[in-house]
């Protein structure tokens, strides 16, 4: 549901913008206007301070720039390159080397991507200063919001958010995922206080490494202020989801905390005794509603049961996110999502200038402070359209073309040159010279037999359009993922579905049971809906065999995640992978199968010239 800006302060006036709710919203609203009016021009002082910066590292030095620091010489010069490509600089710089490699600045630590090169997590170089920038686009969060939600000064946020254990380096660098590093740092920590900013987790319950201590401190806090909770949120929408069944698995223990006035003994750091204890005190009634509430087995509309002031969803439902709105809505009665930021390991990229907009909507505008930005066209005939790499190809930030698909290309003031990020973005518009971006997908592969290849856009579509069989039975699917599977002649794709079926009242006269034949039409609707290749292999060539749906029961993909958690994933950033081909997590999936289906016929196929 699209919202409109609220007007509330027509002194304050930005243009583009509208009234800003204070004067200081306002200095950042003009702020974000001079941006992006300037985009093109901030791109180019970007860049050069970029290369004046690093003009003596290693990296720069080998390519000649001789201190060079205009566009030309840097598009002709540098190469367009992949994190293969800088995994041995990376890798001295991680054992120890401190000198001037990729940036002039010490690398102070490196940030974990949720991406996997050779099956390890990637390890992206920051610089101290990089915090600053980040915590600029976060400073830029609130007042963009203002202009949509008014009252936010007079409530809460309950978020739930997660660190995990940091490694290090042999080197001795900290080696952890991105949001791990801002929690953990004064930004974060010693933050003013800002009454359009409070949260009801305290300090310590965010920073504790212990997942379960963690998560009951900010589920308790979150019910014992649930009247002063005018947003719920997590970074992922998996990650609220999981909160809900987190509530789903301990409501009884957490109502005879509240009740009581006390804390379970289960809570062993101190930080977080201590920390909770403060704001316990015996509430026999509270308790009793949450008991009435989460007993009853209906958890439909819970958010706002619980939370009745709660104004929107502050969580990411864009890329493989987007699977988890059908559940979410569910369980917050229809609230609006709200997708505000666009960033990733290598670098924060910008905001969504309209956050309560429709999540199939959702359009991020890139801030050109953040970086320098280029872009490689994709083709939508054979994926790309490039020249030698794509290096003689690449398009600046001010001159996308509305419509259009290309891959994220980043230089970074940390070191990365023209490094590809594997995001696929699509221009739907510009806000001034700014061009805004959709996200689409990762440009990996997800599931190949043959000659097929099926990226995560198409999957999700395939079950985002069989789904629609189950409507009718008060069914969803709330959490999938596929594997290639190849131990038979022909191999076929194996997806493994796991259903939610509401206890609401009986529609059409079905019983909320699912019939076999309909899960086996299921894996013929998938089918259709994937590609040419897909179908032409399966119909005329029979290199592919009948697509198979394993339903698990519920709970499965929760064992999944406490898996990677134990194998030291980030709780914070952890998403479920869309193909899995990790011996132990197969195992732990088809242990949890309750049937299986495959598709009883051929999709649709028929031979053209494009074929």
């Amino acid at each position: 549901m699209a919202v409109k800006p609220k007007v509330t302060n027509e002194n304050s006036t930005v243009t583009g913008f509208g009234p800003a709710v204070n004067e200081k919203d306002a200095e950042k609203l003009r702020f974000m206007e001079e941006l992006t009016k300037n985009a093109d021009s901030v791109q180019e002082r970007v860049l050069a301070e970029i290369l004046s910066q690093n003009a003596e590292t290693e990296y720069l030095t080998r390519y000649k720039l001789n201190g060079a620091t205009d566009r030309e010489t840097f598009k002709a010069k540098l190469p367009v390159v992949t994190y293969e490509d800088l995994q041995p600089e990376i890798q001295r710089i991680a054992n120890g080397d401190r000198s001037p490699i990729l940036s002039s600045h010490p690398i102070s630590e490196f940030l974990t991507s949720s991406g996997t090169s050779a099956g390890e997590r990637k390890l992206m170089p920051t610089i101290r200063e990089e915090l600053d920038r980040r915590q600029l686009l976060y400073s830029l969060l609130i007042p963009v919001m203002n202009l949509y939600v008014p009252g936010l000064d007079k409530g809460k946020g309950l978020y739930f958010l997660f660190i995990k254990s940091e490694s290090k380096t042999p080197g001795g660098l900290p080696a952890r995922p991105v949001l791990t590093s801002y929690y953990k740092s004064e930004h974060f920590k010693s933050r003013p206080y800002d009454p359009y900013n409070v949260y009801t987790s305290p300090n310590e319950a965010i920073l504790c490494t212990d997942s379960f201590q963690s998560m009951y401190a900010q589920m308790l806090c979150g019910l014992i202020q649930r009247l002063d909770v005018l947003r719920v949120g997590a970074v992922f929408a998996s990650g609220l989801l999981r909160a809900i069944r987190f509530l789903q698995l301990h409501w009884q223990q957490l109502a005879e905390d509240i009740s009581n006035g006390t804390l379970t003994g289960q809570i062993t750091e101190q930080s977080i005794r201590e920390a909770v204890i403060g704001g316990l005190k015996p509430d026999p009634e509270l308790a009793r509603f949450i008991t009435k509430e989460c007993s009853k087995g209906d958890w439909a509309g819970i958010i706002t049961r619980i939370w009745p002031n709660t104004k929107y969803l502050d969580v990411i439902v864009t890329g493989a996110m987007a699977q988890y709105i059908p559940t979410l809505e569910y369980y917050s009665g229809g609230l609006p999502m709200a997708c505000t930021m666009y960033a990733s390991s290598e670098c924060y990229f910008g905001l969504n200038l309209r956050p309560m907009c429709a999540p199939a909507d959702v359009s991020y505008t890139i801030m050109p402070n953040m970086g320098y930005f280029e872009f490689i066209p994709v083709d939508g005939t054979n994926g790309y359209n490039t020249c030698n790499g794509g290096a003689h190809q690449l398009v600046d930030l001010a001159h996308v073309e509305i419509g259009k698909e290309y891959e994220l290309v980043i230089t970074t003031y940390a070191g990365l040159c023209r490094y590809r990020v594997g995001d696929i973005l699509r221009v739907t518009g510009f806000h001034n010279a700014a061009p805004q971006f959709k996200f689409i997908r990762r440009k990996n592969v997800l599931l190949s037999i043959e000659s097929d290849k099926t990226d995560e856009a198409e999957l999700q579509k395939a079950v985002t359009n069989a789904s629609e069989l189950i409507k009718p039975y008060n069914a969803s699917v709330v959490e999938y993922t596929s594997h290639a599977y190849t131990k038979c002649i022909p191999g076929h794709y194996v997806i493994y579905w796991e259903l939610l079926v509401k206890k609401d009242p009986i529609k059409n006269g079905k019983s909320g049971v699912i019939p076999a034949e309909v899960l086996d039409e299921c894996c013929l609707a998938m089918e259709e809906a994937l590609n040419t290749v897909y179908r032409q292999s399966r119909v005329a060539d029979g290199s592919i065999g009948p697509l198979e749906i394993r339903v698990v029961r519920p709970g499965t993909f929760e064992e999944l995640m406490d898996y990677a958690i134990s194998r030291g994933a980030s709780i914070n950033q952890y998403k479920v992978p869309r193909c899995v081909n990790f011996l132990p997590i197969l195992e732990l999936l088809d242990s949890r199968v309750v049937s299986a289906h495959f598709s009883p016929g051929l999709p649709k196929w028929a031979p053209t010239r494009s074929d």
